[in-house]
């Protein structure tokens, strides 16, 4: 049985949304709860048993080196101090981070050209002998069961698959936001609809976001030669070109997408998992409500 080891999770943006806070940190690094939003990705291959993360964080920049210090450095210095307190229970949320599998931090190659599928390029060397590898974006979160593990499930099905995509129905007003996704007559991927300016130009109610399952062979159209919409380097031509030589599986989410991409989104990210995974969901649930009475009286 082919077996799914490895994933890559990009955060080689440089955020201009979130400025003046992405001049120091990388956006991925924003807190979700207790927990910034890369350990959630981090978490959910875990979850899915992963075995080896490659981060690829923004080049000349100190992202690489926050990403190394928060993964692997032992703090020893607070463990000692927590321990003087009689508070070493608290450190145990760092010692579960210091135990994640192996995690390896690297920064995009500098080189090539701007675009989503270059900090997966940049990770070709740690990939390229797999039978297949995950990519993850960092800004795009699943609540609910993992999608990581439905695209390993859905590849363990279907061997054979150059590729297998993550996809969740969406309501009509946001296709334009999204890439949404043309099917072949056999359910498999034929090809994905950048944003559409009307309704009637979706080919579905699929779309297409930054949880994806590839085979080495996506390298073979992913180069830097390879530039698309606006010169940049996009992951999903080079899914398009898979799906040209075979089938490229489309597997429904069958937790719930959010993404943190501007400021707007990251808050609704931050609420939704405030209500549904803390144990002060309630209150801030109350604390909303009152809000939305006093702001309708």
């Amino acid at each position: 049985m082919k077996t799914v080891k490895k994933a890559i999770i990009t955060d080689a943006g440089f955020a201009s949304r979130y400025l003046p806070i992405t001049k120091t940190l990388p956006k991925a690094m924003v807190p979700i709860g207790a927990k910034p939003a890369m350990q959630l990705s981090v978490e959910e291959c875990i979850a899915a048993g992963i075995e080896e993360i490659i981060i690829v964080a923004t080049p000349g920049t100190m992202a690489r080196e926050i990403y190394d210090n928060y993964f692997h450095d032992k703090a020893l210095n607070v463990q000692s101090l927590l321990k003087k307190q009689g508070k070493s229970d608290r450190f145990e949320p760092v010692k579960e981070v210091l135990n994640f599998p192996k995690i390896t931090v690297i920064e995009q190659d500098a080189s090539l050209p701007y675009g989503n599928g270059s900090p997966i390029v940049s990770a070709k060397d740690y990939v390229k002998d797999e039978d297949a590898f995950v990519v993850l974006y960092s800004d795009d979160l699943i609540f609910g069961k993992s999608d990581v593990q439905t695209l390993i499930e859905t590849y363990e099905k279907n061997p054979k698959a150059k590729a297998v995509i993550a996809a969740q129905e969406m309501p009509e007003e946001v296709w334009h936001k999204y890439g949404m996704i043309a099917l072949k007559k056999n359910g498999t991927l034929s090809h994905i609809v950048e944003k559409p300016e009307t309704p009637d130009k979706s080919p579905s109610n699929l779309t297409s976001y930054g949880r994806y399952l590839l085979t080495p062979e996506v390298f073979d159209y992913l180069v830097p030669s390879n530039t698309g919409l606006d010169g940049e380097l996009w992951t999903v031509d080079a899914i398009t070109k898979l799906a040209e030589k075979g089938d490229v599986v489309v597997a429904k989410s069958e937790g719930k997408w959010m993404t943190t991409g501007d400021p707007k989104n990251y808050f609704m990210t931050l609420l939704e998992y405030v209500l549904e995974e803390t144990d002060y969901g309630d209150e801030a649930a109350e604390m909303c409500y009152n809000k939305f009475k006093e702001k309708n009286l």
